[in-house]
């Protein structure tokens, strides 16, 4: 039992060790996403400001397919020594697990998570020759002519997707799915009018609003943004359960020493709140995280347990 405790020690002094000297090589981000989207800026912005800050390499490699399952999981699997992590999120953590091939991962169980980045609201647009001028005008266009309206979103079982489904319930509405191959195709076809709406993400829609050839008719932040002062929350427009972004953060396998954890949350808490950083997501509606590691991983489980059930009811499948 003597020789058994004193291993114990030393494995708790040596990991004790291991986290103080930290990093001591290039850190591995892994992006779930392809380039370009939200998942890999913010990954790259958190990843400039980190080598900026701590003083030693943070490289975001992106692991695209599954819709963030591939990149995950790799994650999930990695040795819990800070040197490999991921950028999370809503899609991966959230949804995927709800849908009917589940993921090779528990969300909860299988990370460690460290800190939120947040993320851009989902936005309701229409083309511009549809004839309601709000959220309103549209659920009474909805209801006087079911079933004659189609949305499209980024992809089956997407944050767009789910957002759609969840205001179709409180609304009492009926409108076909159109799943796309990402955001951007989807806009697209709303302003070639091959479909009438479109929920999807802010960022992607933000040109076309402001060039007048998208009409927003609400968004899912919890008030108003600066940038888009005419646009109303559903939240405002009676429907107080579309409060939703669809967030980013940034976890770890299972087991990561706390000292490492509570390090990077500062960090990345610090970097996103930098001005500069501000300034480059505002535009998009992004709001940076201010969640303590153990209040963020209260948020990751009660999102899990929050979308499940809103998965389910909307029929998504895996693409």
């Amino acid at each position: 039992m003597k020789r058994f405790s004193a291993f114990l020690a030393l494995i708790v002094f040596t990991s004790g060790v291991l986290a103080q000297a930290w990093p001591v090589k290039p850190v591995r981000i892994i992006a779930p996403f392809a380039p370009g989207g939200s998942a890999d800026t913010l990954g790259r912005i958190v990843a400039q400001k980190l080598t900026e800050s701590v003083k030693e390499t943070f490289i975001v490699e992106n692991r695209p397919g599954a819709g963030g399952v591939i990149g995950s999981d790799l994650v999930a699997k990695a040795a819990p020594d800070g040197y490999t992590l991921v950028v999370s999120g809503v899609a991966s953590h959230a949804v995927a697990p709800a849908l009917p091939r589940g993921t090779p991962y528990d969300p909860v169980k299988d990370f460690t998570h460290i800190a939120l980045f947040g993320g851009p609201p989902a936005v309701l647009v229409v083309n511009p020759n549809v004839a309601a001028k709000d959220l309103k005008e549209f659920v009474g266009l909805l209801k006087k002519e079911p079933g004659k309206y189609s949305y499209g979103s980024p992809g089956n079982g997407t944050h767009g997707q789910l957002v759609a489904e969840l205001f179709k319930q409180l609304a009492g509405v009926d409108m076909q799915h159109v799943p796309y191959k990402g955001a951007s195709a989807a806009v697209a076809d709303l302003i070639a009018g091959h479909i009438q709406v479109a929920s999807t993400t802010l960022s992607t829609a933000a040109g076309q609003i402001h060039g007048g050839k998208a009409r927003a008719l609400a968004i899912s932040t919890a008030n108003r943004l600066p940038d888009y002062p005419n646009v109303p929350t559903y939240a405002e427009m009676g429907y107080k359960d579309l409060v939703a972004t669809i967030w980013f953060s940034l976890s770890g396998p299972a087991g990561l020493p706390p000292e490492i954890v509570e390090r990077l949350n500062v960090e990345v808490r610090k970097a996103l709140d930098a001005p500069d950083a501000r300034e480059r997501l505002r535009p998009e509606g992004i709001e940076p995280g201010k969640l303590s590691a153990s209040e963020f991983s209260a948020f990751v489980a009660s999102e899990v347990k929050r979308w499940a059930p809103v998965v389910k009811a909307s029929g998504a499948k895996n693409d």
